[in-house]
């Protein structure tokens, strides 16, 4: 196996106030390989966008982050702005959740991909309208000579997306973070948007995170997927084994709510319960509240995150925190 291009080591994130400690994210660990595409799964309030904020260095200044971050040989925990500054859209770059918020309402798309052109390859105003042009054609806007000096409001959901991807792969960046990048946005725009993330990664090699809701896109596009449930990681596994053989009671869950075609039109079942608050992280299974196998040794104790396998070794691809975690006898019924 390679060496990853990012990797990150027991990252923890928390918030802290004037009345309470929220703890967003708790001792996740991953590796994310060059032209991988690792998905980032779970319900809302689980970690997954604060995540990725850490790890481009974007989080505010009452966030507490321990652990490491190192993208190649380079750590990343503790910079500072200035050195992120020379990182973000160069190395790593992130594609947001709402292009309508994150792109500027006064400024026209060209110059909005023009300006990371500039800053980390030096080029021209001229040149850089010239390679902005280029990148909007590369993710499949029509007539992008026109496209270029018009303004986000002229433009389409799927089309103000497509401009937020040109400006994060501006630069070719060894790492691209793309949070719910197919959100609100209809099947066929959403079919084009993850045409262009494999394209990317088939081009230049790009090595994706996708944080996403939706468990058709994961199994579109991904090759390994992360779930998270309360911020912390409770199973990981190559796609195809993780949607074959669920072993986390969580997991099974979340792929048992997804609306399957002849399926008999049934109530779908659900997970009960809510993901709980993040005043604080016990010592205990975090699901366990809401789990059918939960018993005493499960809110007795922290689960480790182990391989479900009990003779696999170190490198396990497929691992689950989990005191009780379904069998395969199980998993394949």
């Amino acid at each position: 196996m390679t060496q990853p291009v990012l990797s990150v080591r027991d990252l923890s994130v928390s918030f802290a106030s004037d009345t309470r400690t929220v703890h967003a994210v708790d001792h996740l660990s991953y590796d994310l390989h060059a032209g991988e595409v690792l998905a980032v799964v779970g319900e809302s309030g689980c970690g997954k966008s604060v995540t990725s904020m850490a790890v481009m260095g974007l989080l505010p200044s009452t966030a507490h982050v321990t652990g490491s971050v190192r993208l190649g040989e380079r750590e990343l925990a503790g910079a500072d702005d200035r050195a992120y500054g020379r990182i973000r859209g160069k190395d790593i770059a992130m594609i947001f959740q709402e292009p309508m918020t994150s792109l500027n309402p006064v400024l026209t798309v060209g110059r909005q991909i023009g300006e990371v052109l500039r800053r980390h390859q030096g080029l021209s105003k001229k040149q850089a309208r010239a390679r902005a042009v280029e990148l909007l054609g590369l993710v499949g806007i029509p007539a992008p000579a026109q496209r270029v000096d018009e303004y986000p409001h002229q433009l389409s959901g799927g089309m103000r997306q497509r401009v937020m991807i040109a400006i994060a792969v501006a630069c070719d960046p060894t790492v691209l973070i793309a949070d719910e990048p197919t959100t609100a946005l209809d099947v066929t725009v959403q079919a084009g948007i993850l045409d262009v993330l494999k394209s990317l990664r088939e081009r230049l090699g790009t090595a994706i995170v996708l944080i996403t809701h939706d468990l058709g896109v994961v199994a579109d596009i991904a090759d390994r997927v992360l779930v998270m449930y309360a911020g912390r990681p409770v199973e990981q596994a190559p796609v195809d084994e993780l949607f074959a053989a669920p072993r986390h009671p969580y997991t099974r869950g979340l792929l048992s709510a997804v609306l399957r075609p002849g399926t008999p039109k049934e109530r779908l079942p659900e997970i009960p319960g809510l993901v709980p608050s993040l005043d604080a992280q016990p010592d205990a299974c975090t699901f366990a509240p809401r789990c059918a196998r939960a018993d005493d040794t499960c809110t007795g104790g922290r689960p480790g995150f182990k391989a479900v396998s009990a003779d696999a070794g170190a490198d396990a691809a497929h691992h689950a925190a989990c005191w009780h975690p379904h069998t395969l006898q199980e998993t394949a019924s």
